[in-house]
């Protein structure tokens, strides 16, 4: 069973590795889960998922593979009832009010008295009453019927919500790479986006190095540091920012804030709909308080990343021709300045937050895409991973 699991994920396309899959038969051999399934769900999913993403994924296979299989009560009642009489026929379906009508049975010694009489009185299968054992009726005994205080016979699980489990549930089903991003799961998708080294003072235990120094001084402790290891990818952001980008203000922030979190060597400027001779870093002094988008190329080496972050909509004529710009007059066109950046930063990227099925109908969001040499991406989470692996090459 735990091996056709295993497949089934794989089959999914959830990236489960083998050494996962050792590990949690490693957790099993232990008695980590017992014989709890849901110890084993929760068990199983921390060993298996490495992403939120793909959590839905990961109950609905579960969900399958184990369909049926409950923990049995350490106490219960059993009763030798045909299994003919409990087949499930059909359903009934009551109203909130029909359902508000109908009375308890008075209580666990009550309702099991009354049980073993009923198995004693019935003689035949019954359906859709309201007292022998049966099903789809609204008797406290049988299945796929309901009573607010009653005894499931026959039922494979649950129709009422106390017994559906956790991995029914799928909490996490709107966990997905076309949903709208919030920060935490920013911060995942910008992790790709590292490189390590060590820098600055030794601050950090090295613990192998001290191990081994320890022991070559015949025991005597012998403590090695090294300096902290730092993500040393740099990265420039520039930010569309005012007119129609005022849709996207939060999840531009969200972005933003992520990133200042996730990298240590990172600058940002802001433009208006397509980048000119002109960037900013104050939103409310952009007329008086300017930086040369030539400084900027000649201020960060070629090693930086540029992360282009904008809805690119806005007539053609903005990116095509000298003197486009709604704002003032620009002696170049907007589309010379991007072809400055690609031909200075070999890594670049652009995210955009419309949506990518309406990009077709958007002249110049298919222009830029040219421009850009098609590197641009959804802001989504998936379009975030593309881009980071983008970056990455």
């Amino acid at each position: 069973m735990f091996v056709n699991f295993f497949l089934e994920l794989r089959n999914a396309k959830l990236p489960v590795s083998i050494k996962e899959y050792l590990a949690l038969m490693e957790a099993m051999d232990k008695g980590v889960a017992d014989y709890s399934v849901d110890d084993f769900y929760y068990l199983s999913r921390a060993a298996l998922v490495k992403d939120e993403r793909n959590l839905d994924k990961f109950d609905r296979v579960f969900g399958t593979v184990f369909k049926g299989l409950e923990a049995l009560p350490a106490e219960g009642v059993s009763a030798e009832i045909p299994e003919e009489w409990l087949r499930k026929l059909a359903e009934k379906l009551l109203t909130e009010e029909e359902k508000k009508q109908i009375e308890s049975m008075g209580g666990w010694e009550k309702l099991m008295e009354t049980l073993k009489k009923r198995l004693e009185e019935q003689q035949k299968r019954h359906q859709g009453g309201s007292k022998w054992i049966g099903t789809a009726g609204t008797s406290p005994f049988g299945a796929y019927g309901f009573n607010p205080e009653g005894v499931r016979i026959g039922q494979d699980k649950g129709r009422e919500g106390r017994a559906v489990k956790v991995w029914d549930k799928r909490e996490y089903k709107n966990l997905d790479d076309t949903v709208e991003i919030g920060t935490r799961n920013i911060k995942i998708a910008l992790r790709r986006l590292r490189k390590f080294a060590r820098e600055g003072a030794e601050v950090e235990l090295d613990m192998p190095d001290t191990i081994r120094s320890t022991a070559r001084n015949a025991g005597y402790l012998d403590i090695k540091m090294v300096p902290e290891r730092r993500n040393k990818v740099k990265l420039l952001i520039l930010f569309d920012i005012g007119g129609s980008m005022d849709a996207h203000i939060r999840v531009c922030e969200e972005l933003f804030s992520a990133a200042r979190s996730e990298f240590k060597h990172l600058e940002f400027f802001y433009f208006h709909n397509c980048l000119y001779e002109k960037l900013w870093k104050d939103n409310r002094r952009r007329h008086v308080d300017t930086f040369s988008t030539a400084q900027m190329l000649h201020t960060y080496p070629p090693d930086y990343k540029v992360l282009f972050v904008g809805d690119a909509s806005m007539s053609p004529y903005e990116i095509a021709y000298p003197g486009g710009s709604v704002e003032h007059w620009n002696e170049e066109a907007g589309q010379v300045w991007i072809q400055r950046v690609a031909d200075t930063y070999r890594s670049m990227a652009w995210l955009n937050p419309v949506p990518e099925r309406h990009w077709s109908y958007t002249p110049s969001i298919q222009l830029l895409q040219q421009l850009t040499s098609n590197r641009m991406f959804p802001l989504t989470l998936g379009g975030l991973d593309s881009a980071m692996k983008e970056l990455n090459k």
